[in-house]
């Protein structure tokens, strides 16, 4: 019997789920849907209550407290819903040269043998309790999200169908939309689901050297016309650093303001679709290399209204202007190729490791916060910089 869809859990939906009602506990990263068992748990449903949205690794393992046989694990096994990325997942994620094969949960059979190397692996139990329904087969723990069983448990889209339209005609409502949103899937080998199924499929699709490919000529030219129409190289460098340090504050007003307007996204289909191809999209399929970047027919479009507004706030000279967009320009490559390489690159800096420790904590642990991807700067300036645990480094 193949294994169940299981979906990736954010830490706080998890810790919210304490009560009679609805009981639910940790082991390692796997997530288990204990309200059922309350009662006919042999301590009596209040012991599992006081660990409700908690891990319960240690009480199993107390023989002073109780003694729990292989049964209590199969208990676990029967109702395993899905995962929730732990910080020791995510330190090992921000360490790999290829995060995606350990994000989403669970990991592929390279991404297990990474968190065995960094001494993560008991996150990811393999003996008891393990990542996976008691009759699945070995192979299940590694496989990528089977899109007929997920549409068919979660009734939200299919995988393997276009994606757009599946949203326009679905009749979502938003709670339910944005619940599932950012649950994170992967698909087939991390590749990327239809989204158009059709010509236009190309559109939508972005390796992330076209971004340089393309954009960097487009600066240098516009950068030496406007150098050319300026007094002098100081003037120059100066507007030219404005536009780049404003940068900053517009990737993390979009990111927030527009692709995070998640409380006050209208909830009809046309907000919702609009989300879903701004954003949402990513978040569904966080590791899809090659949705990670604009593609270059959006950025025009998102571009224009920089461009007017540049040359309307620098009214008094045309080559301020340009300066000024040229340098907002280049400080967006920097954002998209950065954008790309948290996901699926290791930067040897201590500066993007930590980016991309933060980065995939909102992905994986808190979407509600944490908008800057460049710089944690204007989080801290508008109050929604994640909280994140002080680095713990495994001795070899």
């Amino acid at each position: 019997m193949p294994s169940r869809t299981l979906l990736n859990y954010l830490p706080e939906e998890v810790s919210a789920h304490t009560t009679s009602n609805s009981c639910w506990v940790t082991l390692g990263s796997n997530v288990y849907d204990v309200t059922d068992f309350l009662e006919a748990h042999p301590g009596g449903g209040d012991l599992i209550l006081e660990y409700g949205g908690k891990d319960v690794g240690a009480i199993m393992r107390d023989e002073s407290s109780h003694v729990h046989p292989e049964s209590a694990y199969e208990i676990l096994n029967d109702n395993l819903i899905g995962f929730v990325a732990t910080d020791p997942v995510l330190e090992t994620a921000v360490d790999s040269d290829h995060p995606q094969n350990i994000l989403p949960l669970p990991p592929n059979q390279d991404g297990a043998q990474e968190l065995g190397t960094n001494g993560a692996a008991a996150q990811v139990p393999t003996e008891g309790a393990i990542a996976t329904t008691p009759t699945a087969s070995e192979e299940d723990l590694y496989r990528e999200t089977d899109a007929a069983k997920d549409f068919s448990e979660h009734e939200f889209l299919n995988l393997d169908k276009p994606l757009l339209m599946q949203v326009w005609n679905s009749g979502f409502k938003k709670d339910f939309y944005l619940e599932q949103v950012h649950r994170a899937r992967q698909y087939k080998n991390g590749g990327s689901a239809p989204l158009f199924g059709n010509q236009l499929e190309f559109l939508s699709k972005t390796a992330w050297w076209v971004i340089p490919v393309v954009w960097l000529p487009c600066v240098a030219y516009g950068s030496w016309y406007a150098y050319g129409g300026l007094p002098s190289a100081l003037q120059f460098v100066a507007y030219w650093m404005t536009g780049f340090g404003l940068w900053s504050l517009i990737e993390y007003g979009m990111h927030r303001g527009l692709f995070h307007v998640d409380k006050y996204l209208p909830d009809n289909r046309v907000g919702i679709t609009a989300h879903f191809l701004l954003h949402g999209i990513h978040h569904y399929l966080p590791m899809d290399r090659y949705r990670l970047v604009m593609p270059p027919a959006l950025f025009v479009v998102l571009a224009a209204p920089f461009w007017k507004l540049a040359h309307t706030v620098f009214y008094w000279d045309w080559y301020v202007a340009t300066a000024v967009f040229c340098g907002g320009i280049f400080g967006y490559i920097c954002y998209d190729c950065t954008h790309y390489f948290l996901h699926h690159k290791k930067i040897p800096t201590a500066y993007h490791r930590q980016l991309r420790s933060y980065h995939l904590k909102h992905h994986y642990s808190d979407s509600e916060n944490g908008f800057g991807v460049t710089s944690k700067f204007w989080d801290r300036v508008f109050g929604t910089e994640l909280a994140m645990p002080v680095p713990k480094r495994i001795k070899t």
